[in-house]
Formats: structure tokens, C-alpha cells, sequence
């Protein structure tokens, strides 16, 4: 089966250093641009950058498996192999990750590998990687969101 591929868009204070994180650092090629935005390739999903340094603000966070979660990210779900190449990419890189990689909810459905960076301009990006898909929208996972709004 193959997959939409989705597109995003999202703020950034400098296109120049946009350009050289998204590029040089994750790899994304680059697509079309302005002095206004520029779009990427995120493992085949485009991405878009626009400069609009006013909406680059604090992100709130949420509490989850003990770590202080950025609400607002965004990122891919990788094999586990391309999750593991990219944490040494990114080691080597000397990039600081925000949250490092570990494994979240171990022996537990929805046991996922997940790491969490941040780009230039304080966008928030999570990795991660499930050793099995059929994981990712496990309905066990949503009991608790389900009973919280069954009241």
C-alpha cells in the first residue's frame, strides 16, 4: 500500500538557517523557494518553511511516559533501521537533542523508539520508529483518551 504523502507548513525566523538545518543536517532536498519560504523533502512528505518570525513562539508541553513534551511538533515515522542511522547522523552532526532517543512505553503496545530536536527557530521535531507498525494506532492505546471524554 502506498501511502498519501502529507505537507506542512510552519514558521521559521530565518530562511537561510532553515535552509541549512533542514538540508545539511536532516538531509531534505530542496524544492521550490522564495525569499518567503522554502520547501523540503522530509522522507518524501513536503514540508514548507515560511519566514514569519512572529509566530516562531514558546511551545507548551505535555507530560507523557516521564518526559515534558513539546504540544506542538511534528516529524516521521521511520523503519527502525533509518531511525537508528539518523541518531548517528545526528550525533555526528553534534545536533543537541531536546529529549534523547529511547524507547517509550517498553513492553507495552505502542512500544516506539523516539527521539525530539529542535530547529533554528524552536520548531519542535520528533523521530521515531515502531519494530512493529501494526503498534502505531493500536486501540488500546486510546483507551484512556476515550474514557476521559465519556463522562
Amino acid at each position: 500500500m502506498t501511502l498519501p504523502r502529507f505537507h506542512l507548513a510552519f514558521p521559521v525566523n530565518d530562511l537561510f538557517k532553515a535552509r541549512e538545518f533542514y538540508s545539511e543536517v536532516l538531509g531534505c532536498g530542496i524544492g521550490r523557494h522564495s525569499d518567503k519560504w522554502m520547501d523540503f523533502n522530509l522522507y518524501g512528505h513536503q514540508i514548507v518553511a515560511h519566514l514569519s518570525p512572529e509566530d516562531c513562539a514558546m511551545i507548551k508541553s505535555n507530560e507523557v511516559d516521564g518526559d515534558s513534551i513539546p504540544s506542538r511538533h511534528f516529524g516521521v515515522i521511520l523503519s527502525w533501521g533509518k531511525w537508528e542511522e539518523l541518531i548517528n547522523v545526528l550525533k555526528k552532526k553534534q545536533v543537541e537533542f531536546l529529549i534523547q532517543p529511547r524507547i517509550r512505553f517498553k513492553n507495552k503496545n505502542g512500544e516506539q523508539g523516539t527521539f525530539f530536536i529542535n530547529d533554528p527557530s524552536g520548531n519542535v521535531l520528533e523521530f521515531k520508529s515502531f519494530k512493529n507498525d501494526t503498534m502505531i494506532f493500536q486501540e488500546e492505546n486510546l483507551k484512556n483518551v476515550k474514557n476521559n471524554f465519556s463522562t
